[in-house]
């Protein structure tokens, strides 16, 4: 096994990803280098189709790239199988999305549970129901999707994130199917639990503001990564 920098989260070396196929294949990450020391808060930005959900998705090795190498943790993940990748991701990344993705025939205690259950967690249930009450929904266990606000379903999507206590969380446009309100109570919550916890946290964000809290803002446009001083938007392009 390769060992990355003991410091380092993340480290992406000249990673290629192409999406689509035939006619259709898109050339998405274009060399793409970078590294993300552990305990970072990092914001990416960029216009729309400027690849930063993608750099995210391949970050949480949820897309294998084409060409380069992606150390997480220290693990070379381009090189694990389908299930040694999947038990990887499960233990020490905890992903969020913009939509909330839970199941929507289980209770939330029931969809926090099920990565540790997938892990054979003895604890599960019990865990399940600390990460719920540390997001504010501990009165909410039983209740499903449909019976929780948007604001709830991305809390328990979050705690379901964190439950394995995952050293990596990834978060893609998590306050964009939210009211104003709401999305600023999630994101309070993200970076509090955060700090809490010492986790690297990478963003995608159309929202500068957001972006700027983070200790880094990591700039893409056209599938590469800009210098600092450059803008991800130039004029006449309108972010996502």
């Amino acid at each position: 096994m390769t060992r990355g920098t003991p410091s380092s989260a993340i480290e992406m070396s000249d990673v290629h990803l192409s999406l689509g196929r035939g006619a259709a294949r898109v050339h998405i990450l274009k060399g793409v280098s970078l590294n993300i020391g552990a305990g970072e808060a990092v914001g990416l930005v960029g216009p729309s189709g400027s690849g930063k959900s993608t750099l995210l998705m391949t970050m949480a090795g949820l897309e294998r790239p084409d060409s380069g190498s992606i150390s997480i943790d220290g693990e070379r993940i381009e090189r694990l199988g389908e299930d040694a990748l999947a038990r990887f991701r499960g233990a020490r990344i905890g992903i969020v999305f913009q939509s909330f993705h839970l199941i929507p025939t289980m209770t939330a205690l029931e969809n926090v549970s099920i990565p540790l259950e997938l892990a054979d967690n003895p604890q599960a249930f019990a865990i399940a129901r600390r990460e719920l009450e540390s997001v504010g929904l501990g009165a909410r266990l039983s209740h499903y999707p449909a019976q929780l606000s948007g604001g709830e379903q991305q809390r328990v999507a979050l705690a379901r994130a964190l439950a394995p206590n995952p050293a990596i969380l990834v978060a893609d446009e998590p306050t964009g199917n939210l009211d104003e309100e709401s999305g600023r109570s999630i994101i309070e919550l993200m970076f509090a639990l955060r700090r809490e916890r010492g986790a690297t946290l990478i963003l995608v964000t159309h929202d500068n503001s957001l972006a700027a809290r983070c200790g880094r803002t990591i700039r893409l446009r056209s599938g590469n990564i800009l210098p600092a001083d450059e803008p991800a938007v130039t004029r006449g392009t309108a972010a996502p």
